[in-house]
C-alpha cells in the first residue's frame, strides 16, 4: 500500500491535512519544551514527518490499513525510537493518563471525536498543552470569552485550566478529501487540570437553554433562593444570559450553591 493508493474512510472521519503552510505552522506554533508530543490520528503521517523533526513522538492510530502505512513509511524513525505507533482506539486506551511521562498533544483530530478527546486530554495531568486542528465552530467554542455569543461550558473549562487561543483559521481546500466547512488550529496552554465534574455538571444546567436567563436555568435544579442570595453579592443581574457571566463567576457561583 502507498500513500496515493489509500480512500479516506468516512467511518474514522478521515481528512487528510495535505497543505505545507498549515503543517509548518502548526509546528511553529508548539510550546518550546522538552515533552514529548502525542499524535492521535496521524492519517498518512503528513504532519508527522514534520514532528519527528522535532521531537519523539507516541502517535495513535485507529485505521490499521494506516498503521501498516506508517510502520512501512517511518520504518528508520520506529527503529531510532523517534517514533512509536499504538495500533487502536485511543480513547479504549485512555485511563486517567494517556502516556506515563509530561507531553503536549498535537493533531489535526478527527472531527467525530475532537471535543471528546481535548476534554480527555484537559483532564489528563500529564497533558500539558493541546494544539490541535478542529472544526472551526468547536475552535471558538474553547476559545471564547464571557460576552461573545458563543462563550459556553468548553470556554469556561478551558479557561478554568488555562489560556486557549486560535493560532490560524483553515479552509477546506487544504485537505483531501474536502470538509465541507472550516478548521482551525487553536492552542490550550494548561496551568492546572480540568475542573471538578460537579462543577461542570452546573455547567451543563446553566447552558440547557443559553437564551434563557441564567437564573431560569438554574433554578430547575438549585434552591431560587440560595440563587437569588448568589446573584446579589456577585452582582449579578436576575435576567442575565448565561454567556455574559465570567468563568470567575460561575466559580464562585458554584462554591455558594
Amino acid at each position: 500500500m502507498n500513500k496515493e493508493s489509500v480512500v479516506a474512510k468516512k467511518k474514522f472521519g478521515q481528512n487528510f491535512l495535505k497543505d505545507e503552510t498549515v503543517l509548518r505552522k502548526i509546528v511553529e506554533a508548539m510550546p518550546n519544551n522538552d515533552n514529548k508530543v502525542v499524535e492521535i490520528g496521524p492519517g498518512l503521517g503528513d504532519l508527522t514527518k514534520f514532528l519527528v523533526d522535532v521531537k519523539s513522538v507516541e502517535a495513535f492510530e485507529v485505521d490499521t490499513d494506516l498503521c501498516k502505512l506508517l510502520q512501512s513509511t517511518f520504518k528508520k524513525e520506529i527503529v531510532t525510537k523517534r517514533l512509536h505507533i499504538h495500533c487502536g482506539d485511543v480513547l479504549q486506551a485512555w485511563q486517567s493518563a494517556l502516556i506515563d511521562e509530561p507531553y503536549d498533544l498535537v493533531a489535526n483530530l478527527p472531527y467525530y471525536i475532537a471535543t471528546n478527546i481535548i476534554l480527555k486530554a484537559l483532564a489528563d495531568p500529564m497533558c500539558k498543552n493541546i494544539l490541535v486542528m478542529v472544526q472551526l465552530e468547536v475552535a471558538e467554542k474553547f476559545c471564547a470569552t464571557s460576552g461573545e455569543k458563543v462563550f459556553g461550558s468548553l470556554g469556561i473549562i478551558a479557561q478554568s485550566v488555562g489560556e486557549a487561543a486560535i493560532v490560524t483559521k483553515v479552509p477546506p481546500t487544504a485537505f483531501d478529501p474536502q470538509p465541507k466547512v472550516d478548521s482551525a488550529v487553536f492552542l490550550i496552554q494548561k496551568k492546572r487540570d480540568r475542573s471538578q465534574k460537579e462543577f461542570e455538571d452546573m455547567l451543563r444546567v446553566a447552558f440547557t437553554q443559553p437564551r434563557k436567563t441564567l437564573m431560569k436555568n438554574l433554578s430547575c435544579k438549585y434552591d431560587k433562593a440560595e440563587l437569588q442570595e448568589a446573584f446579589m453579592k456577585l452582582e449579578l443581574t436576575l435576567t442575565i444570559r448565561p454567556h455574559q457571566v465570567s468563568t470567575k463567576d460561575y466559580h464562585q457561583l458554584y462554591t455558594m450553591i
